[in-house]
C-alpha cells in the first residue's frame, strides 16, 4: 500500500488496477473493492485529483466512512439485553462470550451466561470453565437437552435475579439451516414471553483468518438470524483484516468487537478510525498512542 502511494506518476488505469489487487488480496473483496474504487474513480474527477497521494487521503477517508458503527452500537451494555452469540464451531465463540463477560463485569454490570449449545459434546463445560474465570453465574442444561428449556431457566433466572446482560451460547450448525432457524425462532418466542422488554442483540463470531469464508458464513446466518454485530476472532495472526471491511460494506453489520490474543482481557472495541489507520500505516498522534 505503501509503494503505490509512493510516488506522484500520473493517475492511470495501472494505478487503479493495481490498487484493486492490493485491496482483492488484503481480503476485502471483490465487490466492496469495485464499490470503492468507483467511488475514488467519482472523487478523481470531480475534484480534478492529479497526485496519488491526494487519493490516498480519500481511499482512507471512504472506507472509515464504511466502517462506521453509529452511536447506538453499544446500547447493549447499558441496558438489560439479551445478547444471542451465533456462529459456527471452532470460530471462538465460547471464548468471546467468556471475554465478553469479563468485559461486561469490569464495567459493573451484573452478566449471566445461558449454555444453550446441548448439541456439541463438552460445549458446557468450555462455557462452565470461562463464566468461572469471568465471574460471571452460567445456567446450562445436559447433553442433547432442549436448548430452548434452557433458555426459559436462564431468562426467568435473569430476570429474578436483576442480571443486565444475558450471554446466550447457541449450536454452531450451519449444515442444516431449517433447523437452526426453527431453534432460533422458538428461543425468540421465549424471550418474547417471558422478558418482552428486553433489548435483544443477535452477535456473529467470526474468525479473521478465514478470509472470505467468514464473509460466508455471516451471510448464511445472516439468512436465518437478523445479525446486529460481528465479533471479529484472531485479528492478531492475520494479514488480512481487510474482511472487516468486506462484511461490514457488504451486510450492512457493524464489527463491534475484534479479538486480538488468548487472554480473557484480549477482547477490544472495534475502533474503525485506528483499524483504518493501521491498514495504511498512518502515524497516530503521540497523544492517542496509549
Amino acid at each position: 500500500m505503501d509503494s503505490i502511494f509512493s510516488n506522484d506518476d500520473k493517475i492511470d488505469e495501472d494505478f487503479y488496477d493495481e490498487l484493486e489487487e492490493i485491496l482483492i488480496l488484503g481480503d476485502i473483496g471483490v465487490h466492496t473493492t469495485e464499490n470503492i474504487l468507483d467511488k475514488l474513480r467519482g472523487q478523481v474527477k470531480s475534484e480534478h485529483i492529479k497526485k496519488k497521494s491526494e487519493c490516498r487521503e480519500f481511499l482512507i477517508n471512504t472506507i472509515k466512512e464504511e466502517m462506521a458503527i453509529g452511536e447506538t452500537a453499544y446500547e447493549f451494555e447499558k441496558t438489560t439485553s439479551v445478547v444471542f452469540v451465533i456462529g459456527v464451531n471452532g470460530v471462538g465463540k465460547t471464548t468471546s462470550i467468556g471475554k465478553l463477560a469479563s468485559h461486561l463485569k469490569a464495567q459493573g454490570r451484573k452478566v449471566m451466561l445461558a449454555a444453550c449449545d446441548t448439541f456439541r459434546a463438552a460445549a458446557g463445560s468450555q462455557l462452565e470453565e470461562w463464566s468461572h474465570r469471568a465471574g460471571a453465574e452460567m445456567i446450562g442444561g445436559v447433553e442433547g437437552q432442549d436448548p430452548s428449556s434452557v433458555l426459559f431457566d436462564a431468562v426467568t433466572a435473569a430476570k429474578a435475579r436483576g442480571v443486565d446482560v444475558l450471554l446466550v451460547d447457541t449450536a454452531g450448525r450451519l449444515h442444516n439451516k431449517k433447523n437452526l432457524m426453527e431453534e432460533l425462532k422458538k428461543m425468540n418466542r421465549i424471550i418474547d414471553k417471558v422478558f418482552p422488554e428486553v433489548h435483544r442483540e443477535n452477535m456473529i463470531v467470526l474468525d479473521a483468518s478465514t478470509g472470505q469464508n467468514a464473509l460466508n458464513q455471516a451471510k448464511e446466518f445472516g439468512e436465518v438470524a437478523n445479525l446486529t454485530g460481528i465479533i471479529l476472532t484472531k485479528m492478531d495472526g492475520t494479514a488480512k483484516g481487510g474482511i472487516a471491511i468486506a462484511i461490514q460494506s457488504e451486510l450492512g453489520v457493524p464489527v463491534k468487537y475484534i479479538g486480538v490474543g488468548e487472554k480473557i482481557v484480549d477482547l477490544q472495541k472495534f475502533n474503525a478510525d485506528r483499524f483504518v489507520d493501521a491498514l495504511f500505516d498512518v502515524k497516530l498522534e503521540e497523544e492517542d498512542n496509549e
